[in-house]
């Protein structure tokens, strides 16, 4: 049994990476049987649950549509937020239920959640019919762990990992778009996050080892990647490189899109909007998360940077960075936030007009600095400043797409509108979503299109031929 030990968070940025090329085969010995694979989270986590798949197929599982129809369950688990566990946990018991009923049903759990001891405790206790449970830095362990007998509960995490995993082989969810892991962890400990003790220490991949995975892609057809790190920006400090070379390098793979998340606005550098700005297939749109306009709360939060010197840089991109799309995150209710540091969020929202925003009410991760902070704001007051806020972010979201309007934009079309059999849908070059009357036969293809309605979230459009 290995647990995760969050004491060692302080040294991970004094350690080298070790780099490791996975290499190994394994025999079909599940097949027949299915699997139920279930995602909570962030895109990192999506592209954790592509691997996933990748090595229960390799073992012979298909996927199954319905939990009822499967061998094996697993839940790929998030711990930035409480809702999240309470998902997580609320969904255990179907498993559990399913486990009685079923000869040799198996659970495994994994992601973020399973690096936190506290919840590893409850695993132990409440949860102990759970067979594997596998941490955020061996998921490649999962086969391994399958194959032996799982008579008693095994608990295999590891905190804080100097690997670096190449070759990768992962089972994607689509063959238009697709995902490239370009760094793993982060070392900016704002003390609202959990992800640094979760995650791990900053780590980059290799840059010939992204590079072949994305000409990989282009020879497959694919039509998009997506540039995917804890913090993208901060992309080989660890190596001597720089993320704004392996952007340009990406872009000279003939890859048509080229987009990346997430960013930290403290490693945004002159040299990445140049790059950007260079490469008309390196798609113009950054998400930059501010997460408040008060400078007393986001010392509070340690994110290294000014409200003034977040506005600095924003003009800076869309000076330089034509027709560029900025959308960012943002935390209201910190512990300590006033109305008057609200009021300099809106101020923010007003100042910048951002295309979009992820707003979220603060909620305390245990283990962080801020979950210690007093925190005595009434929760109707902060869902009451959540309400004001999206407001003001919808607002300003409708304008900026209503400037598209009677425009032909090129929308890369990615399936069929979930909402109407008789629509397809895609997204423009600034990751706008775009609702099109079109066949089946322009999936997959960037096309061009009229928009003919805007609305806060997504615009209607006329294929053009």
């Amino acid at each position: 049994m290995h647990l995760p030990d969050l004491s060692i968070a302080k040294e991970r940025g004094k350690k080298e990476n070790k780099y490791i090329t996975l290499n190994e085969n394994y025999q079909k010995v599940f097949t027949g049987q299915k699997y139920f694979l279930r995602t909570y989270g962030c895109q990192m986590n999506v592209h954790d649950s592509e691997a996933i798949r990748s090595y229960l197929e390799v073992l012979g599982y298909s996927p199954a549509e319905d939990i009822n129809d499967a061998n094996i369950v697993v839940l790929n688990t998030c711990a930035i937020r409480e809702n999240a566990k309470d998902k997580v946990v609320g969904f255990l018991g179907k498993c559990k239920y399913l486990k009685k009923m079923k000869d040799n049903f198996k659970i495994v759990l994994a992601g973020c959640m399973c690096e936190q001891p506290d919840f590893i405790k409850e695993v132990q206790t409440k949860y102990n019919y759970v067979d594997i449970v596998i941490g955020t830095h061996n998921i490649h362990d999962l086969p391994k762990l399958l194959l032996q007998d799982l008579d008693t509960q095994k608990i295999e995490v590891y905190s804080n990992s100097d690997e670096v995993i190449e070759g990768i082989k992962y089972k994607r969810d689509s063959e238009i778009t697709a995902w490239v892991n370009i760094q793993l962890g982060c070392d900016k400990f704002c003390t609202y996050c959990i992800v640094p003790y979760t995650r791990g220490r900053e780590r980059s991949r290799k840059k010939e080892s992204i590079i072949e995975e994305v000409k990989h892609l282009v020879n497959h057809g694919y039509k998009e990647v997506a540039l995917l790190g804890q913090n993208v920006n901060a992309y080989g400090k660890d190596i001597n490189e720089k993320f704004s070379d392996l952007l340009e390098g990406v872009a000279k793979t003939g890859i048509e899109r080229v987009r990346f998340v997430t960013s930290h606005p403290w490693n945004f550098t002159d040299e990445m909007i140049d790059v950007i700005s260079k490469y008309p297939n390196i798609m113009p749109y950054i998400h930059l998360p501010i997460q408040s306009g008060s400078d007393k709360i986001l010392k509070k939060m340690n994110r290294r940077y000014t409200k003034e010197e977040y506005l600095e840089l924003f003009s800076k991109m869309k000076e330089r960075i034509p027709n560029v799309a900025i959308t960012t995150d943002i935390i209201v209710g910190f512990p300590g936030e006033t109305e008057e540091d609200f009021e300099e969020t809106l101020d923010i929202v007003n100042k910048c007009q951002f295309d979009g925003a992820y707003t979220f009410v603060f909620s305390p991760r245990i283990g962080t600095p801020a979950s210690l902070m007093k925190d005595d704001t009434p929760i109707n007051i902060k869902e009451e400043r959540l309400h004001r806020l999206n407001e003001l972010v919808n607002k300003y979201s409708k304008l900026n797409n209503q400037k598209l309007l009677n425009k032909v934009v090129e929308v890369l079309v990615l399936g069929v509108s979930e909402k109407d059999n008789n629509k397809v849908y895609g997204y423009t070059d600034t990751m706008k979503l775009v609702n099109i009357k079109g066949s089946k036969e322009i999936i997959g293809s960037i096309i061009k299109v009229k928009i003919t309605d805007a609305k806060s979230f997504s615009l209607d459009g006329e294929y053009i031929k």
